[in-house]
């Protein structure tokens, strides 16, 4: 039976800000993604928290990067308006998420990019720097997954699992990424929370969060693509730990750590965020 289910639109809001909203086959699974500007590519790679997608994850961003970049923001399996299979048809593992990225800029005809990952993106974007390093001009790992550096809070960790496809528990859920300043935005929460009423996005999340996000250490010590680890110093999901492990294992890394920010530092300081990270991509520094 086909879903009656139709996701938030937001084309007045693409129109206004000039980005294109388009669609591309990938690994059997039609893939949709945003693009704006010109320029070096840079793609931008959501997290895997429930509600999350390229708009809501990025929106703050894309006007600033199209000033030097060309933008591309897709959304991942299971998430936004890309394909939702069923878990017995597809498989939502960290491995399949690699092989679609990379299946992604095959389908583009993306050489070389610049990469910028957050949480679940951040593994993926690190799987990519590792199957194909040629690829990957320069990585930004923000709140990255891949690092098997538990939180030592369990609680939040609980608010993820607790997650019941309710507006409460999507604001729970909200409040627990961002840091102690950060005030959520009614309208994001709404949209959040109107993408998880797809059927199928609520079976995809259940099978995804349970996703293994780790790497050997010794494989991401093995990657000499120059990467800038950023952390939010409130950050519980990708703890400070975390964040000084990858400084710690790469040896080609730089370290930016934002105060009062926690998960989401392109949602909590987009205007450092975007400042720093594009300084990093520049090819006159780094």
């Amino acid at each position: 039976m086909t879903s009656s289910y139709q996701p938030p639109d937001i084309s007045a809001e693409l129109a206004a800000m000039g980005v294109s909203s388009r669609r591309v086959m990938v690994d059997g699974l039609d893939t949709h993604y945003l693009e704006i500007g010109q320029g070096p590519v840079l793609i931008l790679v959501h997290g895997g928290g429930a509600g999350a997608d390229s708009w809501g994850n990025w929106s703050a961003c894309l006007e600033a990067y199209a000033r030097r970049f060309r933008v591309i923001a897709p959304d991942m399996p299971g998430f936004g308006r890309t394909a939702k299979p069923a878990p017995q048809e597809y498989d939502y593992s960290q491995s399949s998420r690699n092989r679609h990225m990379l299946a992604f800029m095959d389908a583009l005809g993306l050489h070389s990019v610049n990469l910028i990952g957050n949480s679940m993106g951040g593994a993926t974007s690190l799987g990519v720097a590792m199957a194909q390093p040629r690829r990957v001009n320069k990585l930004v790992l923000m709140g990255s997954a891949g690092l098997g550096i538990s939180n030592p809070d369990p609680t939040y960790m609980q608010t993820f699992a607790g997650y019941d496809h309710t507006v409460e528990a999507m604001r729970r859920l909200m409040q627990s990424l961002g840091g102690s300043r950060y005030e959520i935005d009614e309208r994001l929460l709404m949209y959040r929370h109107a993408l998880m009423q797809e059927p199928a996005a609520q079976v995809a999340i259940d099978v995804i969060r349970r996703s293994h996000l780790v790497y050997e250490r010794a494989r991401i010590a093995a990657v000499r693509t120059p990467t800038l680890v950023v952390g939010g110093k409130e950050d519980k999901i990708a703890v400070l730990a975390r964040t000084y492990g990858y400084l710690e294992l790469m040896e080609n890394s730089w370290g930016f750590v934002l105060p009062h920010v926690g998960h989401w530092a392109m949602m909590e300081s987009p205007r450092e965020f975007v400042a720093v990270t594009s300084a990093f991509f520049s090819d006159d520094l780094f």
